[in-house]
Order: C-alpha cells, then sequence, then structure tokens
C-alpha cells in the first residue's frame, strides 16, 4: 500500500463524496436550466450544494458562485475587477492562479505592491496595511499558502479593509477543511475554494461574492448562476462539494486535531532522526496538516524519486520547467538560497493517513537521507 502525504496537493475523495456523486451521475441527467420536473430536480441538488458550502464557510447561499475551482475563482476576481492604473497589494508567497495573472495585470498598467515575508513564510499584516492608499482597488492575500502552509495574516487586514472601504480577496483553498475559516468573523469580500483539497472533486470550486459586491461575469452566455457564470453546471462535482463541505463542517475542530498529532509525529521523527533538517515555517503560525523541511545537502528531487520508488508520494521544494531544476520562489522570497529550497520537501497529512503510515515514512526519511547525502557529497 502507498502512502499518500501530499494532501496539500490533492486530497483522496471522500467515499460519501463519490456516493453522492454517483447518484447524480446515475439519476439527476436533467439539464439544471429546464423548468420541467428532471430540471427542477437536479437544480435542487444544486441549491442543497450550494447551502452546504454557505454553512461551512459562514456565508449566504446566495454568496455562493459555483465555478471549475480556485484558478477560475482567482482569475475571475483580478481581471474582473483590475484594470490598469489600479492599484493592488499582494504578497510573494501567492499560489500562482493570483501571482500570474497579477503580473499580467501589472504589464497592463496596474500597480501591484508585492509583500516580502518574513523567514517563516508569514508576511507582517502591518507592512500589509502600511502599503494601502487612498486609492487601493484590491487586495489579495492567500489564507494558507500552499507549499509551506505557513498562515497569513487575514483577520487584521481584511478588518483595515473593511475599515478603509477596500475590497479584500482571499485564496482560502488550502485554509478550508484544514483550519477555521468562518466569514461571519472575518470582513472578507470575495473568497475562492476548490473542492479537491478538502475531499471533494477535482473540477469543481467555488468563488463566494459578498452581498453588494459586484464582480463581472468571467464566463458569458447562458445565464446560469443566476447570470454570474456561463456554462451548464458541473451539477455531479458541485455535489460533490456540497457533500465534502458538509463533512467538513461535521468534523471541524476533530478533524484538524487528528491531522496535527499525525504532522507532528512526522516532524518529532524527522527531527530526531535525521541530523541538519530544517523546518520551514514556524510551528505556531502554520496549517496544522503541513510541514515543509529542508533536508540540509540533498537534493529534494532525488530524495522524493527515490521515496516514491518506495510507495511514499509527497512533493519537492522545486519544480522541473522545461528541462530545468527551478527552486520554488516561495521559499527563495522567504530567503532561503536555491539550494535550500532544492533540498526542501513538503509533507501534508489528511484522511486515510495514519501513524503507521506515518513511522513508515519517518523511517525510509531515515534511510534515505544519508544515502542521497554520500552520493552527492563532492
Amino acid at each position: 500500500m502507498r502512502i499518500y502525504l501530499d494532501h496539500n496537493a490533492t486530497t483522496p475523495i471522500r467515499p460519501e463524496v463519490v456516493e453522492a456523486m454517483q447518484g447524480v451521475l446515475r439519476d439527476e441527467y436533467g439539464n439544471p436550466s429546464s423548468v420541467y420536473a428532471e430540471g427542477a430536480s437536479t437544480r435542487a441538488k444544486i441549491e442543497q450544494a450550494r447551502e452546504e458550502v454557505a454553512e461551512l464557510l459562514g456565508a449566504a447561499p446566495s454568496e455562493v458562485r459555483f465555478t471549475s475551482g480556485a484558478t477560475e475563482a482567482n482569475n475571475t476576481v483580478l481581471f474582473g475587477l483590475v484594470e490598469p492604473g489600479d492599484h493592488v497589494v499582494t504578497t510573494r508567497v501567492e499560489h500562482p492562479s493570483v501571482a500570474a495573472p497579477l503580473a499580467i495585470l501589472e504589464a497592463r498598467g496596474a500597480s501591484v505592491d508585492w509583500i516580502a515575508p518574513d523567514d517563516a513564510g508569514c508576511v507582517s499584516a502591518a507592512d500589509m496595511i502600511g502599503t494601502l492608499q487612498a486609492d487601493t482597488k484590491l487586495v489579495s492575500i492567500i489564507w494558507a499558502n500552499n507549499e509551506t502552509g505557513s498562515l497569513q495574516p487575514v483577520h487584521e487586514v481584511a478588518q483595515a479593509c473593511r475599515a478603509r472601504g477596500i475590497l479584500i480577496h482571499v485564496d482560502a483553498t488550502q485554509a478550508i477543511g484544514k483550519a477555521e475559516v468562518d466569514l461571519r468573523e472575518v470582513p472578507v469580500d470575495l473568497l475562492s475554494l476548490s473542492a479537491h483539497k478538502l475531499g471533494g472533486p477535482k473540477g469543481t470550486g467555488a468563488l463566494i461574492v459578498r452581498r453588494g459586491v459586484n464582480v463581472p461575469s468571467y464566463l458569458v452566455g447562458g445565464g446560469q448562476e443566476r447570470g454570474l457564470r456561463g456554462g451548464t453546471e458541473n451539477v455531479a462535482g458541485i455535489v460533490g462539494l456540497g457533500k465534502a463541505s458538509a463533512l467538513a463542517a461535521l468534523e471541524g475542530a476533530d478533524r484538524v486535531a487528528e491531522y496535527c498529532k499525525l504532522r507532528d509525529r512526522l516532524w518529532e521523527g524527522i527531527s530526531k532522526g535525521i541530523p541538519g533538517a530544517r523546518w520551514n515555517g514556524d510551528v505556531n503560525r502554520v496549517l496544522r496538516n503541513t510541514l515543509n523541511v529542508e533536508f540540509e545537502g540533498i537534493a529534494g528531487e532525488v530524495l522524493l524519486q527515490a521515496l516514491d520508488l518506495e510507495g511514499v508520494a509527497l512533493s519537492a521544494g522545486a519544480a522541473c520547467h522545461s528541462g530545468s531544476i527551478e527552486p520554488s520562489a516561495v521559499l527563495t522570497a522567504m530567503g532561503r538560497t536555491p539550494e535550500q529550497a532544492r533540498a526542501s520537501l513538503r509533507l501534508s497529512v489528511g484522511w486515510g493517513v495514519d501513524e503507521a503510515q506515518v513511522d513508515r515514512a519517518v523511517a525510509l526519511l531515515s534511510e534515505f537521507v544519508p544515502r542521497v547525502r554520500e552520493v552527492e557529497a563532492p
């Protein structure tokens, strides 16, 4: 049996979600835009899912706009709201689906302030707030970074934006199901999420648009989602997101506590058994399922491949682009050298991981890290 420790990349779909989606695929073939019984039945499934997502997040059902995922949601907000000459504040630890659109918009004439993180991967609320201007159009901030799990000061920044009448968009994709995300407590205007990060299906997500906020449609034609997003709805995927949201609401703090126990067990085994291991982050400001570790003196992609052959899946702190190994932009923004970034691995736990799997992964790391170091030593 393989050991899956890359839940920040995607999560195994929960059996309850599969069951709910199968029922839709088998029985609910009506077009939800049709007025007859088959269409009305399918529409009811969508609206139930909308209520489940809203309940999880502390939003109103009318504020939930279904999308193909957080990438579409992020692009909808940024390309829909930001024009040449507008001022935007963001961070250096955003997901590419925020960073890349903002880079395009910056090239088109928008003014973008990119706030750097500290060495734990967290930006300062004071730095974010101090960069706000009288004419700032939008703040876009990730709730929890996908690579390090570092939590950003969303609460403080959102309060400051609300006081100044500035729109704030939050990419909460990694946080939902792993941290408390309650829009009754945090005055966020726009929030993006993906189903596959919390036990739901790939290709489905949502954009939360609070009352009074107007975001132009990114996909037009058809008038679905009350005119907010054109295209016949992915009914099975939406139902899957709804069920995954209901499970997250039901399991709540118990789920997060279990993830934390497993994550801490991983770090305890690594820190005790492998010299030269450093946690890239701050235990007090990080998702409780996420551990990003630098193993001094190794190439992370080599260690990743060796572990994969032994049945362990995780992520490296570097990515291959056009045949070259590029260090993580997030880790280098935190002050890590390219070599340190390449020596880093992300381990993220979730549903289906148990203590025996964690112990096996630690044992394999303890075996392979010295081997890789020996091979790579000058």
